[in-house]
């Protein structure tokens, strides 16, 4: 997400609701690895990548679902290797995507504002998402600045 966060950072000084997603787990051969993200705004703008191409439209279709619907959610993406050189696929892996819907306003935002603050001005930050578990908890966040 660092590759995005200066962007994300104005998209929050703007108070744009948005919902990004987020690679939290990759399995075998993938064109990204965990913290590569893709952001989608209310408006429909895109920042960001999750997969170089193989599975874009699908995660920007769940970001905008998860806007719709308010909740976090957690997709597997990907195919044997026999199945995606069928397929014209070049990764073969598999790849676990975290969608997570923020609106200005609530705390979760709040936290991801933060985070995306320190990141977008060099500062080390950790970001803590949940990733598995109920699902009134899943994409909750923490943000752990380095003082």
């Amino acid at each position: 997400m660092l590759d995005i966060a200066a962007e994300l950072h104005r998209w929050c000084e703007e108070e744009r609701d948005f919902a990004v997603a987020t690679v939290v787990a990759v399995t075998g051969s993938a064109p990204r690895q965990p913290g590569a993200a893709l952001a989608v705004d209310a408006g429909g703008e895109a920042v960001g990548s999750v997969s170089g191409g193989c599975v874009e439209g699908a995660v920007y279709e769940l970001c905008r679902e998860a806007q719709e619907s308010g909740r976090s959610v957690v997709e597997r993406f990907g195919y044997s290797d026999d199945d995606a050189f069928a397929v014209g696929l070049t990764c073969g892996g598999v790849i676990d995507i975290l969608v997570t819907p923020l609106r200005a306003g609530t705390a979760a935002y709040a936290v991801y504002a933060s985070a995306l603050a320190d990141a977008a001005r060099g500062r080390a930050v950790a970001l803590a998402r949940v990733v598995d578990g109920p699902e009134e908890l899943l994409g909750g966040a923490l943000c752990v600045p380095a003082d």
